[in-house]
């Protein structure tokens, strides 16, 4: 729960900066065609709230489909899986996105999970491993795999 907790916070920062890059961005392409009649835009609340929401949607999708790990998930030696060991896929990886995103608190399951699986594991079969020491190249068979057991047990 720490593990995740903490990868989280480090994407939610990643998405707080990229949603500033966006805004920066705009900020500048404005300034640009509009120089003399510049103003800083403000969005509203819910502008920013959607903007984020749909940064967050294509960070967790990317990260997830390709790779299995977002920045923060690499930072502490997590990844996502599907139930067999594979790639997530962009059907799943989007979906588990905005379940992430609109149901955050079903995170909290994999607390009290005897698998350790969130909601939104259960119900796309995901799965969440651990990887002291990350191989792209390792492919987990079964529902999830004891970081500290070595070869052969």
């Amino acid at each position: 729960m720490v593990t995740r907790s903490l990868a989280a916070a480090a994407d939610g920062l990643v998405v707080v900066l990229l949603t500033a890059g966006v805004y920066l961005a705009l900020v500048a392409a404005r300034f640009v065609w509009f120089p003399l009649a510049f103003t800083w835009p403000r969005p509203t609340t819910p502008v920013t709230v959607v903007v984020a929401g749909l940064i967050a949607t294509v960070y967790l999708t990317v990260a997830w489909a390709t790779t299995g790990r977002t920045y923060g998930a690499g930072l502490l030696g997590v990844r996502v899986l599907g139930r067999r060991g594979g790639p997530l896929g962009w059907a799943r990886a989007t979906l588990r996105a905005l379940a992430c995103i609109f149901f955050p608190v079903g995170l909290l399951w994999c607390a009290i999970s005897p698998t350790r699986r969130s909601v939104q594991d259960l119900l796309l079969g995901s799965v969440v491993i651990y990887e002291l020491h990350p191989d792209p190249g390792v492919r987990v068979t079964g529902g999830s795999r004891d970081p500290g057991a070595g070869p052969g047990t």
